[in-house]
This record gives C-alpha cells, structure tokens and sequence, in this order.
C-alpha cells in the first residue's frame, strides 16, 4: 500500500510564500479502492463503540459544519434566552494535518477497539512515503514523509479524526470541531472567567502532547450577550 507525496498545492495568498502551500498524494486506484475497505471497517467498529467525539462534525456521516454551526447557534440562543454570557475562542491549528506523528497516531487507533491486524495496515499506509516538489520545470529530490496524513487520500480525513478525538477530555467548556477548526465556549458567571482560561492552558497542553501547533494570529475571542 506505499505510495508517495507529489507536488503541493496553494491555498491562496502570496504564491511565494511555502506556508501557503499543502502536500498533496498521488495514490494508486487500486490503493483507494483498499482504503474504501479499511475506512469502512473503521467506521463500523468506531460506531459500534461510539468511539469518535459526538462534538466533532468533521468526515461524519450526517454531519457538516452546516450541523456544526446549528448547535452552537442553539447553545448561544438558549443563552441569550436565559440572559446569560458566553464567552468563545476560535482556535486555529496550523498544518493540524502535515504534523500528526504516525507512531502516537497508531497508538490511538490501537485503542480504539479495532484489530492488531488492522492497525498494521494503516502502519504500512503510512509509512515509506517520500516527498519532492516540482518548481520552475525542475523537481526535487525525494525525501522521507514521517509525520502527517495523507492528503487526498481516502483514509487520510479518518486517520485525522482518530487523532484528535482525545482533545475534549479534561476541558469542561464546550467544544465544537470540523474537523481541524475549533470552538471550544463557555457560559460565564463571575466565577466561571478563570475556569475558561483553564480549559485553554489545558487545550493549549494537549496541543503540545500531541505536536500540534496553535496560531495565535488566527484564533479570535467572541462575547456573546444581550447587555
């Protein structure tokens, strides 16, 4: 099941800027058609456990931001209702997808409840990949992929899902993923102002656990009341 990175594509903004661009996986049919199997197992074993975060709408069945957008509007309206404040962040994760480390994420899938047997064909998806890029006619050497997901692959958005899904734990705020987007929110009372920070410095440690990187230059505060 190896296949290799090739090529990248640009995400809009300055073209001659590299952190406006994104690996993208050129992948077999024959290799898609197998991911269609291994995800659909997935699936299936992770619903049966209800495994993956019921706050995430990302690569869900029935799910999309439009379902995610929809429950935080119900939560703030239920609020303003009631008279009360919330208080959200949005959090932004830089290149969430590009920085996974295979052996933590095997590690999570591991304990997800699927088989060993399973667990060593994502190991062999994931691993001896290599990575070149194409600029001016020229392409690059090839190097090793260790870290990260395969964009444009089928088990690629899964993999992410699997990964990520541990972020809610220990934080009492409510949270709210598509995905790589975060919204974690709290309604607030005078005594609820520092238990907020401390679900952040807690998101922001699990950031660091898991090698991901937030960008406080993205990540906005948004006050919702009727005062």
């Amino acid at each position: 099941m190896e296949t290799s990175h090739s090529g990248s594509y640009s995400q809009g903004g300055d073209q001659l800027l590299i952190t406006n661009y994104r690996p993208v996986s050129l992948i077999s049919v024959v290799c898609k058609q197998i991911e269609h199997v291994i995800a659909s197992y997935l699936r299936q074993v992770w619903d049966k456990y209800e495994w993956l975060y019921e706050g995430q709408h990302g690569f869900k069945p029935g799910h999309s931001c439009e379902s995610q957008l929809i429950a935080v509007c119900q939560d703030i309206a239920d609020s303003m209702v009631n008279g009360d404040r919330i208080d959200a962040i949005v959090i932004d994760l830089s290149k969430a997808f590009d920085l996974i480390p295979h052996d933590r994420l095997l590690m999570k899938i591991a304990i997800s409840g699927v088989g060993s047997r399973l667990v060593a064909c994502v190991r062999k998806f994931l691993r001896g990949r290599t990575q070149s890029v194409k600029f001016g006619g020229q392409l690059s050497e090839e190097v090793r992929v260790t870290s990260g997901v395969p964009q444009g692959s089928v088990l690629g958005p899964l993999l992410f899902l699997a990964y990520v899904n541990d972020i809610w734990r220990n934080i009492e705020s409510t949270i709210r993923l598509f995905a790589d987007d975060c919204l974690i929110y709290k309604k607030i009372n005078n005594e609820d102002i520092d238990s907020l920070q401390e679900d952040l410095d807690r998101l922001g440690e699990w950031a660091a656990e898991n090698a991901m990187k937030i960008n406080p230059s993205k990540c906005k505060a948004v006050r919702f009341t009727r005062a």
